[in-house]
């Protein structure tokens, strides 16, 4: 009789949380875009991934200043645009053109 074998990944993470659009509610209406399950788990994946790659300074945004300290944003110029587009009301293409 064998016992579990160790290997050396690390374990699998799995989520599951709920989430309300008044908490979020431009990532509630992009998530919502999908019917559940992995189409939405992808788009929930993509944007984590992205988001993490812009703090860590990998991507830039446009405007964004080069910064050597690691895990902060800077902007070249006043960031209106950067911040304008942060406030804009979610994209609902459900309601057709």
């Amino acid at each position: 009789m064998t016992g579990p074998t160790k290997t050396s990944e690390p374990p699998r993470i799995r989520l599951v949380f709920q989430l309300e659009r008044a908490e979020l509610p431009r990532l509630y209406d992009e998530l919502a875009r999908f019917h559940k399950g992995v189409k939405r788990v992808g788009r929930l994946r993509t944007l984590a991934y992205e988001g993490l790659l812009v703090q860590q300074g990998v991507l830039k945004l446009p405007g964004q200043a080069s910064s050597d300290a690691p895990g902060t944003i800077s902007f070249d110029g006043d960031g209106a645009e950067v911040t304008n587009g942060l406030f804009e009301p979610a994209i609902d293409d459900r309601d057709g053109p």
